[in-house]
């Protein structure tokens, strides 16, 4: 969703916010932050963000989504925290690694430095070495931007942390055109007797405050609003003026969060703070397109099943993200059912027969893959909208391949080195690759499809360009096979296949790369749309079962 913005001003100076968290992590800091961004840039500035992850990798490439969550790929394939999918969906920018801060990046560039002898013998401490590079990758992040919102990961108190608020407290006190706004965000819980509690909030301000931060803005996340006398006792113990504090209660979707953002003045104290009033867009002029797109009405209900093996949202947020997209551009509630590929019980089997599509997303390893294929088989001889992505799309050619081409035992030689048939097989380039982070096919690559295909009907260009990641593909030495009994790769680049469709089903569609990374409310991924509306002109689907 566009945003028609006044451009960079570099007379406005730096601005910069800076946004923690206290009491607990997971509390929606992040997306208090990219909010509060949304509106800023409605007011017509060029805003981006800042995300620091205070973990020892040097990127999340290698995290188990368990322990983090989904990785999230960048354009210039950056493998980042799934917090910068939530920037980029809310702002409508394509950020780069290197609006990704993490300890493993920093120390590993001091390191490197010391050993080149760029220190000329100093001794290398955390304190300036560190906080020098930290607060360096801020600036050089925020450049062409009027503002700039730095989210710390973690919660006031992590030690991992320290050196990060260090560089903050550093950063207020060294540039005369750069503005600065401290935002802290706190967990407010109610007592058994329902009375709301700021004692959390009061004990996390004052670990900020003992290393030197005074926040400016205190935001209290709650079930409800703040009322009056909770926001007073928060602005008398945490040292703020009372108008500095600030609601965000839960609301029914997170792309509500902006207008509840909006409702609380929050955009407007801040632009007050940073001086940029008089620059602003008038409340009248300002872009209203989040609130239509957002607040629309739907007329229609669909149920898809999400077939993966992470029993975790967070592992499939951008899919989630991307469903609920497709469904504000088709006036559609979509809702999602879990599918357990790993473990298919009654219920998931149940779920998989009563949905109206079908979704396999990406992956890597063995477990679930046999689970996969049975939902790709599944979809295919039952006429359900069936689209795969990554993992998903390779398991759909080895479905196609073992019960269609009859290539008995075929398979991806990564998970069967010993298949009669690889029908999926590592990427030339990936031969003699040891490391794992950073090292698969990543980021933006361009597509040509096929004219008069499905494809080209849903992208309605003769090429895309989406983000990839992933190590193996299919394998050349197949496709003629696999293309003469109907199975069409009508999406290449050079010799790599990166779409498949079938002619004879209703929609059946397949994507080697993550459409899903560059969804946006207002500007859905087309793979997405295009299966709900497959969903929604479809008859009703025969269901059968589920077999293996």
């Amino acid at each position: 969703m566009p945003t028609e913005l006044t451009g960079y001003d570099p007379s406005l100076g730096n601005k910069f916010i800076f946004v923690t968290g206290g009491v607990m992590s997971g509390l929606g800091k992040g997306i208090t932050a990219a909010s509060t961004g949304r509106l800023l840039a409605d007011a017509g500035f060029d805003v981006t963000a800042v995300k620091i992850d205070p973990y020892l990798n040097v990127d999340a490439g290698t995290m188990n989504p368990y322990q983090h969550g989904e990785v999230y790929v960048l354009k210039d394939g950056g493998e980042v925290d799934l917090d910068l999918g939530n920037y980029e969906r809310f702002l409508d920018i394509d950020m780069t690694f290197d609006h990704n801060v993490t300890t493993g990046k920093a120390y590993r560039h001091v390191i490197e430095k010391e050993r080149a002898g760029d220190y000329l013998g100093n001794t290398v401490q955390i304190i300036p070495h560190v906080t020098d590079d930290i607060k360096r990758r801020i600036r050089e992040a925020a450049e062409g931007n009027d503002i700039c919102l730095v989210e710390v990961g973690g919660t006031v108190g992590d030690i991992e942390g320290m050196p990060y608020l260090e560089a903050l407290r550093q950063f207020a006190h060294e540039e005369d055109d750069e503005d600065i706004l401290f935002a802290h965000v706190t967990l407010v819980p109610y007592s058994q007797a329902g009375e709301q509690k700021t004692k959390p909030t009061q004990h996390s301000v004052k670990e900020l405050r003992s290393i030197g931060l005074q926040p400016d803005i205190v935001v209290g996340r709650c079930e409800d609003r703040l009322e009056p006398k909770t926001k007073e006792k928060i602005a008398l113990f945490c040292d703020v003026p009372v108008e500095a504090v600030f609601s965000n209660p839960d609301v029914e979707d997170i792309y509500r969060v902006p207008l509840m953002v909006e409702e609380e003045g929050l955009d407007e104290y801040v632009m007050e703070r940073l001086d940029l009033e008089e620059t602003a867009a008038s409340p009248a002029d300002r872009a209203d397109e989040w609130r239509e797109v957002v607040t629309g009405e739907t007329t229609d209900t669909v149920e898809i099943a999400l077939a993966g093996k992470y029993d975790l949202e967070d592992a499939y947020i951008s899919i989630h993200e991307a469903l609920k997209h497709a469904g504000f551009e088709t006036n559609t509630d979509v809702e999602v059912l879990w599918v357990d590929t790993d473990e298919m019980e009654a219920a998931h089997a149940d779920r998989l027969q009563r949905a109206d599509g079908v979704v396999v997303p990406g992956g890597f390893g063995a477990r679930g893959l046999d689970g996969k294929i049975d939902v790709v088989r599944y979809a295919r001889e039952h006429d359900v909208p069936f689209l795969g992505l990554c993992l998903g799309f390779q398991m759909a050619v080895v479905e196609f391949a073992r019960n269609v081409c009859k290539l008995e035992g075929a398979h991806s030689a990564e998970v069967d080195e010993d298949t009669p048939h690889p029908v999926i097989d590592i990427l030339p380039e990936q031969y003699e690759i040891e490391d794992m982070g950073g090292t698969m096919r990543l980021g933006a690559h361009e597509t040509d499809v096929e004219a008069g295909t499905l494809a080209h009907e849903v992208y309605g260009a003769d090429s895309c360009t989406e983000r990839h990641r992933h190590r193996y593909e299919v394998n050349p030495e197949y496709i003629e096979a696999i293309e003469r009994e109907g199975m069409t790769f009508s999406g290449r680049a050079g010799n790599r296949m990166e779409i498949l469709e079938l002619d004879d089903h209703p929609f059946f569609f397949g994507t080697q790369f993550h459409p899903e990374f560059r969804s946006r409310p207002g500007r859905a991924s087309p793979p997405f749309v295009a299966l709900v509306e497959a969903v929604l002109g479809g008859a009703e689907i025969d269901a059968g079962e589920v077999t293996a």
